[in-house]
């Protein structure tokens, strides 16, 4: 559906990124559900955590692939590493009883040291990368003929998901950095804060001197807007990741607000497309935020199968919504009757739709009233209909 309408098609310019979502609860008695770490809350919350696959260009985006995450067996796990002969020290043990969360924080640590050199583990347990990695590869798979470029976030840019990227999928990405990140100079090692420092000071030095500064003006275009940065961009060597395109921008000519430290893979690639590809990595916290507003954590299922289908629903409801905004012909339609301006997000676009049915509605109750009929006489045939239905 959505890639026969020409504003929802795939396009060559698209954008893959990756992000994962808390659908948080008040309660624990949900499948799968876990005690996990709010960011925005700064607390610990109920919730499944859902990873998503979202497509993203200057004309539409929507999601492509979700999946919900699940803790790990800790008996599975336990028994599939002992079946393959990977030692667990004895003195941890105890901590099955003890701290519970210790436990299972030194079998994942184990896990993840052994399925390296044991490929078999992989099948023990699917952490939020595995899930992302194979989302990435059912996508290349229906797609072949596409090479879009990945873009992800800090806690996505991981030195295991970038290699899978490039030497797997052979895929160009764009990550990004914290300020405490390393990268590794002639002068030996130092965090990014402390590069952006250096460079700021020597761009500002630079311009009183009448010389061209570090740091370059760009512009990119990104959903019909025109935005400014001001950037560096180099090949550095990032602790743990390698030789990677580094990219930072900074919004004020001055300098004065905190920079943002992006990496890409591509080494010949520049900061505007860089940074063009990174900022369409924004729609996905937007179907995040939006999926929620419209349900997408708003259920009561305790089933884990029925859980999934809910989200699947929501999601497929989302991307309808984004077809109705790529409908010129619907388009064209719905401003004639509600005389608005169609734009806004996928919410807005749903109850734009909603609105023509409602007035039917109103439109038919007049009617009905107007030839004498009692409330209940017209609303009573549409309810049973309804309920019947």
């Amino acid at each position: 559906m959505l890639d026969s309408l020409p504003g929802t098609r795939l396009k060559p310019k698209g954008v893959l990124s990756i992000d994962d979502s808390l659908l948080t609860h008040y309660g624990k008695e949900f499948e799968n559900i876990a005690k996990l770490f709010d960011p925005t809350s700064d607390r610990y919350v109920w919730a499944h955590d859902l990873v998503t696959l979202h497509y993203s260009e200057d004309d539409t985006d929507y999601p492509w692939l979700s999946q919900l995450w699940k803790p790990a067996d800790l008996t599975r796990l336990e028994q599939g590493l002992r079946a393959a002969r990977v030692p667990l020290k004895a003195s941890k043990e105890a901590l099955k009883e003890t701290a519970p969360d210790k436990w299972r924080s030194y079998l994942l640590y184990v896990w993840r040291r052994e399925e390296k050199r044991q490929p078999q583990l992989r099948a023990l347990y699917d952490s939020k990368i595995e899930i992302a990695q194979d989302l990435l590869q059912q996508w290349g798979q229906q797609h072949s003929h596409w090479k879009w470029p990945v873009t992800f976030d800090n806690w996505y840019t991981q030195p295991d998901f970038c290699r899978y990227l490039d030497q797997t999928l052979h895929l160009a990405y764009v990550g990004t950095l914290a300020e405490t990140d390393q990268v590794i100079l002639q002068t030996g090692k130092t965090t990014l804060q402390d590069l952006a420092s250096r460079l700021k000071e020597q761009h500002q030095q630079a311009l009183k001197k009448g010389k061209p500064g570090l740091f370059h003006k760009i512009t990119i275009s990104f959903k019909g807007t025109v935005e400014t940065y001001y950037s560096y961009c180099r090949t550095h060597h990032i602790h743990n990741l390698g030789r990677q395109r580094l990219v930072i921008n900074y919004h004020q000519a001055d300098l004065g607000d905190n920079p943002t430290y992006l990496i890409s893979n591509y080494l010949k690639w520049h900061a505007a497309g860089i940074t063009r590809i990174r900022r369409h990595r924004w729609p996905v916290e937007v179907f995040h935020e939006e999926g929620q507003a419209e349900g997408l954590d708003q259920y009561q299922l305790r089933d884990f199968r029925a859980i999934q289908r809910h989200v699947a629903l929501v999601s497929v409801v989302y991307s309808m919504l984004r077809a109705a905004q790529g409908d010129n012909d619907l388009r064209e339609q719905l401003h004639r009757q509600l005389k608005i301006q169609l734009e806004g997000s996928a919410a807005f676009w749903r109850r734009s739709v909603q609105a023509p049915s409602l007035w039917r509605l109103g439109l038919l109750i007049s009617a009905g009233l107007a030839q004498g009929y009692s409330l209940y006489h017209i609303l009573t045939p549409l309810i049973q209909r309804m309920c019947g239905g």
